[in-house]
């Protein structure tokens, strides 16, 4: 079993789920830790800051955590933007505080209209018909379409409810255009959070309990990959893929650093 130099880690359903706290999730973050092994939780959430997301895991798992060990999809988004989009540009965002405060901080103008060089969509929970049309006449017009990602449900304790994909299919059925996705399975937030730590894709391990998202993020990206049965995806249907997880574990218990 290979050493890594660092970690890449999903958050729901691999460290906790909802505001269900998993004792191996913090055990294995405590023993990273001593070990001084650096890693980043990385996330398809767009809705949340990385203040958020780190005060959930301080606050309410016990998993002390600052902002820089964390890289959600807004994020990502924005750091896409930085490298694809010219400043000046006008971006209209459908989503969530999280994706509105990273692209603001890039330093690209927020517009509420259809006059919007870029239309980047996320997980709207305040979404409207009239946000529909304003991105379908914007990128009719030309402006890029970007998706933090298309995941299509969340998990919840109440079941499972849309997700961002639902949304970002609603507009792609609008304007028969594909968006630019960022999220995991896809590569800009393997490759921004490969930036982040400073690390190579061969030498992280990718860890997370969804084939379709972390797994498969890593395998599309030359990473390796763990898969915990502890959330979306279970045994038989791993049994039924072609391309496996490079691991799989039972618990994060079971795996040796």
């Amino acid at each position: 079993m290979r050493q890594y130099q660092a970690y890449f880690i999903d958050l729901d359903g691999t460290i906790y789920q909802g505001t269900r706290q998993y004792p191996s999730g913090k055990r294995f973050i405590d023993r990273l830790r001593a070990q001084q092994i650096p890693y980043l939780f990385v996330t398809n959430n767009s809705t949340k800051t990385p203040e958020a997301v780190a005060d959930n895991l301080s606050q309410n798992h016990g998993i002390v955590t600052t902002p820089d060990q964390v890289y959600t999809s807004a994020m990502a988004t924005a750091d896409y933007l930085k490298t694809h989009v010219p400043d000046q540009a006008k971006i209209l965002v459908i989503g969530e505080a999280g994706l509105q405060t990273a692209i603001q901080s890039a330093g690209y103008t927020l517009v509420a209209d259809h006059q919007a060089d870029v239309v980047v969509m996320g997980l709207d929970r305040q979404f409207t018909y009239d946000k529909l049309v304003q991105a379908t006449l914007a990128i009719q017009a030309g402006a890029l379409f970007i998706a933090t990602n298309c995941d299509t449900n969340l998990p919840t304790e109440a079941g499972m409810l849309p997700g961002a994909g639902t949304l970002v299919s609603a507009l792609q059925t609008a304007t028969q255009t594909a968006p630019i996705i960022i999220a995991k399975p896809e590569a800009p937030i393997m490759t921004g959070a490969c930036q982040r730590l400073g690390v190579a894709p061969q030498d992280v391990l990718m860890v997370g309990d969804n084939y379709q998202t972390d797994i498969l993020a890593g395998i599309n990206n030359g990473i390796d990959t763990l898969l915990v049965y502890s959330g979306v995806s279970t045994p038989e249907q791993i049994a039924q893929v072609t391309q496996k997880p490079t691991y799989e574990v039972a618990s994060l218990d079971d795996w040796h650093l």
